[in-house]
């Protein structure tokens, strides 16, 4: 059990610091991750940046993660019995959010680089894990040299998932309950993260003389 978002991401960051000084970018998964993005890229004077995909769900069961889209991809990672027709529409609504958050988050400020980098991935839990799948494989087209996947907390199966990719370098998970509902369930204090908060949070980590922790 986790305090909050910030309790969260100093455990990760502990965890973290060997990779302190290998050119690395951490990616925060909006908008939960950031909070937890921003502590690690401070303890390893890294800079952050947010993996701005998003899930594309079942038409029958939204939560349940049938691909991801970026603004510049698409992949579906399991959409067997889906029509193409609705595809084609959640791929037109997600990506009409994404350019509405990519404005947001990158008005004053252009995104990081991943190729030849060390990406650390960060959000404040999985589920099902198939959206953080489908965001590896649009992380991995970028060309890093290395992913790296950081959370606080994941079902077992979810887990297996991601430790079996073979794009996935390395998986920090820092509890592995075997009662698993819900992300929230492991938190005492687990609030929405707002985009105004999210945004505020990546400019002030990537603000010149932040200081580290």
């Amino acid at each position: 059990m986790f305090d909050n978002r910030i309790d969260a991401g100093t455990q990760l960051a502990e965890k973290l610091l060997k990779y302190k000084g290998q050119n690395v970018v951490v990616l925060a998964v909006p908008r939960g991750g950031l909070p937890l993005g921003a502590i690690v890229a401070r303890a390893l004077e890294a800079p952050l940046d947010v993996a701005l995909t998003k899930k594309i769900g079942h038409p029958y069961h939204k939560e349940y993660a049938i691909g991801a889209v970026s603004l510049e991809d698409v992949l579906l990672t399991d959409a067997l019995g889906v029509t193409q027709g609705y595809i084609d529409e959640e791929v037109s609504r997600v990506r009409k959010n994404l350019k509405r958050r990519h404005n947001q988050y990158y008005s004053n400020r252009q995104p990081e680089n991943l190729q030849n980098k060390t990406v650390i991935i960060v959000d404040d839990g999985i589920a099902t894990g198939n959206t953080l799948l489908a965001t590896i494989e649009l992380v991995a087209k970028q060309k890093p040299t290395k992913i790296i996947i950081a959370i606080p907390v994941a079902p077992e199966s979810s887990l297996s998932k991601i430790e079996k990719n073979q794009k996935v370098d390395a998986t920090i998970c820092l509890l592995v309950p075997f009662n698993f509902r819900a992300v929230g369930q492991f938190y005492k204090e687990f609030y929405q993260v707002s985009d105004q908060e999210a945004i505020r949070i990546l400019e002030e980590t990537n603000a010149p003389n932040t200081p580290s922790l």
